[in-house]
């Protein structure tokens, strides 16, 4: 009775693995534009890039950033510095972008580019700490896009942007959900839109790596900063214990990072390289087995488990 289902499932994952195992061809003559590569990420996917032969323009946001990946790689890659939150920054390395890649166009566009030390409680922060983050994230990726898009259409090419398992499931309070969320559905309009000029708009959704961003030094400094900062009303109501218990949530979580970050850039160079990238990555047993599934869990079931385990106010 079981046989012929389980034949068929066997077919349609055979066929599935064989479609993505496909792999572009004459990679050497293909540019890609990747923001965010002075560490983590996105200096590890400059590197993997560059021995695939591609023609990588890696965007640094500090001069030692990028004169350590030029160090590191071979004369291929070309740099550029680039603050996505400074328009006009934006616009002049789109300009050398454009110079650059001439006539060919832009095949790859990897929005890498992040903020993360900004989690917490959303009444402690005021709306400069979200403009900080959303500002990185969400509106530095969709300036660079917009910029570079012309580029894109012309080679028919790709887009990659980096979200995360926190744009699907908020799990702490702040701009970074909300900045991920954005990039999300900005993801999801761009592609369809992007569809019948055939460019393909693929998004990461990583779960949690050892990068700098799983320092929890940063956290909680940024944590210790807001508690500080709050009208003593404010921290009566939640009381030190809420705020000690907070911060060994958050480093709990953080301890919870997978050492194996080369993950990412895994699959962001399969979505540049594959001749049928995924719509979505989700690298990360942490983001399969439990962001995911808690995502798509009736909201009432959701709330319950995550609340169960969140610190509790003093007024309780």
């Amino acid at each position: 009775m079981w046989l012929p289902v389980l034949v068929v499932l066997a077919l349609i994952l055979l066929y599935r693995w064989y479609r993505q195992s496909q792999m572009l061809e004459r990679l050497s003559d293909k540019y890609v534009f990747i923001t965010g590569c002075d560490s983590g990420f996105g200096n590890m996917l400059v590197k993997q890039l560059d021995r695939r032969g591609m023609r990588v323009l890696a965007a640094c946001l500090t001069e030692t950033g990028a004169d350590d990946i030029k160090k590191e790689t071979s004369s291929r890659v070309q740099t550029v510095i680039l603050d996505v939150t400074d328009s006009k920054s934006v616009s002049s390395a789109a300009k050398w972008v454009s110079v650059t890649v001439g006539n060919a166009g832009l095949w790859g566009l990897v929005n890498n580019a992040g903020f993360g030390f900004a989690f917490g409680p959303n009444e402690w922060q005021k709306v400069e700490d979200f403009s900080k983050v959303l500002n990185v994230n969400l509106l530095g990726t969709i300036n660079i896009t917009v910029n570079l898009l012309h580029l894109i259409r012309k080679a028919r090419g790709r887009i990659v942007n980096v979200t995360s398992n926190l744009g699907r499931l908020a799990l702490v309070g702040g701009g970074y959900c909300p900045s991920k969320y954005g990039v999300e559905a900005f993801s999801d309009s761009l592609r369809r839109e992007m569809r019948d000029f055939g460019v393909k708009v693929s998004i990461v959704e990583p779960g949690a790596f050892q990068t700098k961003m799983s320092n929890p030094d940063g956290h909680v400094n940024n944590l210790r900063r807001l508690w500080e900062n709050l009208p003593t009303a404010v921290k009566d109501s939640y009381g030190q214990h809420y705020y000690e218990q907070y911060i060994k949530q958050l480093k709990s979580l953080i301890a919870t990072a997978s050492p194996r970050a080369h993950m990412v850039p895994d699959c962001m160079e399969h979505a540049v390289t594959a001749v049928y990238p995924w719509t979505r990555y989700s690298p990360g047993w942490d983001c399969k087995l439990f962001y995911l599934p808690m995502s798509y869990l009736p909201t009432v079931i959701s709330d319950y488990v995550l609340c169960r385990s969140a610190p509790k106010p003093a007024c309780m």
